[in-house]
C-alpha cells in the first residue's frame, strides 16, 4: 500500500465514522414471538428513507430450519418518528399472508409491534438478538 494509499484510507474511515453513530436504534437482529409453531430473527436496517426488517433465520420446535420465507421482508416502510416510536410501515404474517399497518415502540432491548386491518389488531414483542 503507498502511503497516498494508506492517507485516502485513513481519511475515508474518518469521515464515515460518524455515520455509524447515526444508525437508527432499531438497526440490528430481532427475535420474533412464536406465530403457528414458528419464530423468526428479523434484521432491521434502512431501505431508503424507511426502515425494513428482512427474515433472517428461521426456527421451529427442532431447531433452525431453511423456511421459504428467508430473506423476504416481513416489516417495510417503518418511519422513525422519535423517541423510539415508528409508524406508517406495513407487517406481513408469514402463518396468514396477510399484511397489516403496522407501528412499533421501542423500549431498551424489546420491540413492541402492532399490525392492524380495521379494527382487527395483533400485538408481538420482539426481543433483540445479542
Amino acid at each position: 500500500m503507498t502511503k497516498m494509499t494508506r492517507i485516502l484510507v485513513a481519511v475515508l474511515g474518518l469521515a464515515l465514522a460518524p455515520l455509524a453513530a447515526l444508525a437508527d436504534p432499531v438497526e440490528g437482529l430481532w427475535k420474533t414471538e412464536v406465530d403457528d409453531g414458528a419464530y423468526a430473527h428479523v434484521r432491521f436496517g434502512p431501505c431508503g428513507d424507511r426502515l425494513c426488517g428482512v427474515i433472517a433465520n428461521t426456527f421451529n420446535s427442532a431447531g433452525e430450519y431453511k423456511s421459504e420465507n428467508l430473506g423476504r421482508k416481513i416489516v417495510w416502510d417503518m418511519r422513525a418518528d422519535g423517541g423510539g416510536s415508528y409508524s406508517g410501515g406495513q407487517i406481513w404474517q408469514p402463518s396468514t399472508g396477510k399484511v397489516y399497518r403496522s407501528k412499533m415502540q421501542l423500549s431498551g432491548d424489546t420491540l413492541k409491534v402492532s399490525g392492524c386491518i380495521g379494527p382487527i389488531c395483533k400485538k408481538q414483542n420482539w426481543t433483540r438478538v445479542k
